[in-house]
């Protein structure tokens, strides 16, 4: 489908991409799901209308300036839908149309911690009891991947993992609650495959053997050829639920965690695959939306009010079954940083208003160097801003491969006392930030518009506004300008509108509609309070 080009004509949404732009004119975009790529085919449009491409299969969206072209690799059928206005009222007709988000618990709005990853029960255990003994808050602690006996039978390993009922319940008395990894591989040595390739639950392979991505598993020596399960068949969700509630939800568990859900394929062949809705080339990108209805519909049969996914894709419409996003496996650099603001941005406006990184970037950080603390810091500041606020990532020096994986130790006390003193004062400031977090969240429930949004969403009359892409407000009257240069110890802030902006440090006002340079030492980033607001968490403290 071809469509003319427009002069200035600005395209923001497509879902998550690591490219670093906020606006996607100029660029083409895979329709694919891949890590750190998440594929959402909604486009807003500063001429004034929203464009839903609504078609799952693999393509193209091409943003040139001769022409602004969709393609799909193969569909027997595709429509689009459009509609009108400004932006935020363009995200409220996307909401009514492919479902709002749900309220998020009150919890999910603290802090998480995570780790590449926690090898044992007794080892979680011990970081669980050191933040409470240190008055640290931690309201979700991870199980990452391997804590399984073998991947596709979806239960602890006994031998690491010998008692979850009471180690939730050690945790809930802590005040903590636990989410484990799930994924979508079957191995073929798994409990679980024959019976669910003779029933056809897994995805199946056009052409060559079974299996669509190597990757280590428990009790083997090498990488193992493991299947997905195919959730676009309604048997499929329902069996790979059952193993879950038997595996995780009868001991307590009830937060997931639904990674590799692209799904992650090597190669990557999508014309390979045939799933029970169809052919891949017509059908992959649906397949996280349908992962995360597995298990939203099997948690509400079991009377659970309360779902939320941690997923690493999406597709139009995740957000009604509780699918919170991260942007995958991404660098630990300055540069990553950066790209993540215009990524989380654009997934908000795709239809996502629950949204996070891995504070830290996911891998290459070594916890012992100067460099990398101070990207922490860094990254720290700005995840205390995001929807939701997770520590996670695979650390060096340590253990980087196979089923014995662990990092470096990823804990806030675990960079030194300086860092640890910076961040136990920015994890303050978040428990005091929660109320108006849920302030946020309730608008994007009941409205479809995002916690994290760029500034012309809340300022479309300020033209300066649709081109910040390293600057967001959370809510109406908290915006951020992150610092993601090393070394840096000040940058340029644009205060939007024709409204005051007070300091949130200092209490200096400064008019909307121009240009400040603020001061951003280490321990602190230049954040403004819109003027009329009441809020005010930032007093007193000390950063």
């Amino acid at each position: 489908m071809l469509f003319d080009a427009r002069d200035g004509e600005r395209f923001y949404g497509l879902g998550q991409h690591q490219h670093g732009k906020l606006d996607n004119k100029g660029a083409v975009i895979d329709l694919v799901q891949r890590n750190t790529e998440v594929s959402i085919p909604f486009v807003i449009s500063s001429r004034g209308y929203g464009f839903l491409w609504n078609h799952p299969g693999i393509g193209r969206a091409e943003l040139g300036a001769t022409g602004t072209r969709w393609v799909a690799e193969a569909a027997r059928q595709w429509d689009y839908w459009i509609t009108v206005g400004e932006p935020r009222e363009i995200l409220r007709r996307y909401a009514d149309v492919t479902g709002h988000s749900p309220m998020l618990p009150e919890w999910a709005s603290g802090f998480w911690q995570c780790k590449l990853r926690y090898r044992t029960q007794e080892e979680l255990l011990d970081v669980a009891r050191e933040f409470k003994k240190r008055g640290l808050p931690l309201d979700v602690i991870v199980v990452d991947y391997f804590h399984w006996t073998r991947q596709g039978e979806w239960r602890f390993d006994p031998a690491e993992w010998p008692d979850p009922a009471a180690m939730v319940k050690e945790l809930r008395q802590l005040g903590v609650r636990l989410m484990v990894s799930i994924w979508p591989t079957v191995n073929p040595d798994s409990e679980n495959y024959q019976e669910m390739a003779e029933r056809g639950l897994l995805v199946e392979n056009e052409r060559g053997p079974a299996g669509q991505l190597d990757i280590w598993d428990k009790g083997a020596d090498k990488r193992v050829p493991v299947s997905f399960y195919d959730p676009t068949s309604p048997e499929a969700r329902d069996y790979v639920w059952k193993q879950a509630k038997r595996g995780y939800y009868d001991h307590g568990i009830k937060i997931w965690w639904l990674d590799a859900c692209e799904p992650e394929l090597r190669p990557e062949q999508p014309d390979n695959l045939r799933y029970h809705l169809g052919p891949g080339l017509e059908v992959s990108g649906i397949y996280p939306l349908l992962n995360a209805k597995a298990f939203y519909d099997g948690m509400t049969e079991e009377g659970e009010s309360e779902v939320v996914l941690l997923c690493r894709s999406a597709w139009a419409g995740s957000q009604r079954y509780g699918a919170a996003v991260w942007s995958g496996d991404i660098d630990s650099t300055f540069d990553a940083l950066r790209r993540q603001i215009p990524a989380g941005l654009n997934i908000g406006l795709s239809g996502i208003p629950w949204w996070t990184t891995d504070i830290g970037g996911f891998k290459g950080g070594d916890i012992r160097t100067p460099e990398f603390r101070e990207l922490l810091i860094r990254w720290f500041q700005f995840g205390v801003f995001c929807p939701i606020t997770r520590l996670h990532g695979v650390r060096e020096p340590g253990t980087m491969n196979g089923p014995g994986q662990t990092g470096a130790p990823n804990e806030p006390w675990s960079f030194g006392d300086d860092v640890y003193q910076v961040l136990r004062r920015w994890l303050a400031l978040r428990e005091r930030l929660r109320p108006y977090v849920m302030d946020t969240m309730r608008v994007a429930h009941e409205q479809g518009i995002p916690p994290m949004r760029p500034l012309f969403l809340n300022f479309p009359g300020d033209e300066g506004a649709w081109d910040i892409d390293d600057q967001f407000m959370l809510g109406d009257d908290i915006l951020v300008a992150p610092v993601v240069t090393a070394g840096a110890t000040e940058r340029r802030v644009y205060l939007p509108g024709d409204r005051d902006w007070y300091d949130a440090w200092t209490g200096e006002r400064a008019p909307g509609g121009r240009w400040v340079t603020a001061p951003a030492p280490l321990d602190r980033i230049p954040v403004y309070v819109a003027n009329g607001s009441r809020l005010d968490p930032f007093r007193g403290m000390g950063v």
